[in-house]
């Protein structure tokens, strides 16, 4: 299963971190490509929700199950959709200056080997857009610190 990686060192909390990641209903407001989203059930451990992604006239649904240990996991198991596999967990370790680092990978198996090998090119790409998303979403919520975000590889 292909899959990426990335760890960031942020100047926000895990627990801020970790509300935004697991604020699914919002991700339209902010994440590339994403149409829309349903919460189906949602409690402090675990959520069921769908996800709408498109680009131009191309649209996909995708449930999937959240596992939230707050503040410092979120594991997300793709239930269905046109995939065949789709996983990611999300790691937040609190630094001494009060950030933390953010380790976030994504595995995925599409149902068509040829579409897999097409995908795979822009995957990458798509990946660091969206994390870049996510750390923009956080700078507009939490507003900027003196630290900068680094990647680490």
């Amino acid at each position: 299963m292909p899959g990426i990686r990335e760890t960031r060192v942020l100047p926000y909390s895990c627990e801020q971190m970790f509300a935004l990641v697991s604020d699914v209903a919002r991700y339209g407001e902010f994440l590339p490509w994403v149409i829309a989203t349903r919460v189906r059930s949602d409690s402090e451990e675990e959520m069921i929700a769908d996800m709408v992604v498109g680009f131009k006239s191309l649209r996909e649904s995708f449930t999937s199950k959240v596992t939230k240990q707050r503040p410092n996991l979120i594991e997300v198991q793709y239930i269905d959709g046109p995939l065949r596999d789709l996983d990611n967990v999300w790691r937040f370790e609190p630094l001494a200056d009060g950030g933390c680092s953010v380790d976030f990978c994504v595995d995925f198996t599409f149902k068509s080997k040829v579409f897999e090998a097409l995908a795979g090119q822009y995957f990458d790409k798509a990946f660091r857009k969206m994390v870049a998303a996510f750390e923009a979403r956080a700078k507009q919520l939490y507003g900027s610190s003196s630290s900068s975000a680094q990647i680490v590889a």
